[in-house]
C-alpha cells in the first residue's frame, strides 16, 4: 500500500430512520428486502412492502417520537468510525466509514466516498457480533452487490462474526458489573435481551443464536453471574424465537423476582430497541409486575469496545 492509499473500513448497520418524516420510507426499504422478508411474488415485493410500511408508520413514528424525534444510529455509528479511525492511526492510513443497510449513508454513498479517496482495499466490519442472513449476510449481500456496478475494482474482506472478541467480552461484562452495583446488594437476575428472528432461520441452519450463547458464556466467566436469554422486538404472524422478552418477564414475576438487570446483548449501540422498548416499554411492564428493571448501557464508543473492533480490522488485515 503507497503513502497516498489508505485503507477503507465500512461499519455496517441497520440503519434507522434520522427523523420522523423518514419513518415510512425507511421501513419502506426494510421491507423490501426479499432475502430476508419475501412478501409474495417476487414482482409484488415493493407494492406490498408499500402498503406495510404505510400502514406501520403512525405506530413507529410514535415510538421514535419518545426517543427524541428519530434514531441516534446515525449519529453514534459515525462517533464509533471517527473512534476507531483514530485508533487505527498508529498503523497506518484509514478510512474509516457508515455503510447502512436500509437508510443512509446506503452501501452506494459509502462506496462513493471511499472510492473517491483513493481506497482499493476496505474491510467489511458488521456490528452485529453473531451472525444472521438478517443482519450480516443482507449487509454483505448488498455491499458486494453495490460495489460490482461502483466500484468493482475495490478488494473486500469480510468479517462475519465476531461473538468471542475479547476487548468485547470484557466490555460487556464491565457493564453489567456497573450495572448490578444500581441494585446495592439485592439479589438480581441477569436477562439477555437479543433481537429476535423468525424461528424458520434458525432451522435452516442460521447461527444467530448459537454464537449468541458464545457471547453469554464467554461473558458470564468472567461475571460469574447467570442470565437468562429471550428475544425482542418480533412481529408478523410468523414463528419467533422464544421465550419473546415480555414472557419471561411474566415468567420471572411469577417466581417471586424482584430485580432485572437486562443486557441487550446484540446491540452495540444505542437505537428504538434500547432506548425505547427496553428502557420504557419492558421497564414499565416489569413495573407493572411489581419488579425494577435496570439496563446496562450500550457500548457505544466506549474505548474497550473501539478497541475490540481495532483488533478485528488489524486480524482480518494481516490474515
Amino acid at each position: 500500500m503507497s503513502e497516498q492509499e489508505p485503507t477503507g473500513v465500512l461499519l455496517l448497520n441497520l440503519g434507522g430512520p434520522d427523523t420522523l418524516a423518514d419513518v415510512e420510507p425507511f421501513l419502506f426499504n426494510l421491507f423490501s428486502d426479499r432475502q430476508i422478508i419475501p412478501l409474495g411474488p417476487a414482482f409484488l415485493q415493493k407494492f406490498i412492502a408499500r402498503r406495510i410500511a404505510r400502514r406501520r408508520a403512525p405506530k413507529s413514528s410514535e415510538n421514535y417520537r419518545l426517543i427524541g424525534g428519530g434514531s441516534p444510529i446515525r449519529r453514534i455509528t459515525d462517533s464509533q468510525a471517527r473512534a476507531l479511525e483514530r485508533s487505527l492511526s498508529a498503523g497506518g492510513r484509514f478510512l474509516v466509514r457508515t455503510c447502512m443497510r436500509y437508510w443512509h449513508p446506503f452501501a452506494a454513498e459509502a462506496l462513493g466516498e471511499m472510492r473517491r479517496a483513493g481506497v482499493r482495499k476496505i474491510v467489511a466490519l458488521p456490528l452485529y457480533p453473531h451472525y444472521s442472513i438478517a443482519t450480516t449476510g443482507s449487509s454483505l449481500a448488498d455491499l458486494h452487490r453495490t460495489a460490482r456496478s461502483v466500484a468493482p475494482e475495490m478488494e473486500i474482506l469480510e468479517i462475519r462474526s465476531w461473538p468471542e472478541e475479547s476487548s468485547y467480552i470484557e466490555c460487556l461484562a464491565g457493564r453489567i458489573r456497573e450495572g448490578l452495583e444500581r441494585f446495592a446488594g439485592e439479589p438480581v437476575q441477569v436477562v439477555y435481551s437479543a433481537h429476535s428472528l423468525p424461528k424458520k432461520f434458525i432451522v435452516d441452519g442460521d447461527p444467530y443464536v448459537e454464537e449468541t450463547l458464545i457471547t453469554i458464556k464467554a461473558v458470564e466467566r468472567l461475571t460469574g453471574r447467570e442470565g437468562k436469554l429471550c428475544f425482542q422486538s418480533r412481529s408478523g404472524p410468523v414463528e419467533w424465537l422464544a421465550p419473546s422478552t415480555p414472557d419471561l418477564l411474566g415468567e420471572l414475576a411469577g417466581q417471586g423476582c424482584k430485580n432485572i438487570l437486562m443486557v441487550p446483548i446484540s446491540f452495540v449501540s444505542d437505537h428504538v430497541e434500547t432506548l425505547y422498548e427496553i428502557e420504557m416499554l419492558y421497564r414499565d411492564q416489569a413495573r407493572e409486575l411489581g419488579m425494577r428493571l435496570e439496563s446496562t448501557r450500550a457500548l457505544n464508543d466506549d474505548p474497550l469496545f473501539i478497541s475490540a473492533l481495532a483488533g478485528l480490522v488489524t486480524r482480518r488485515l494481516t490474515a
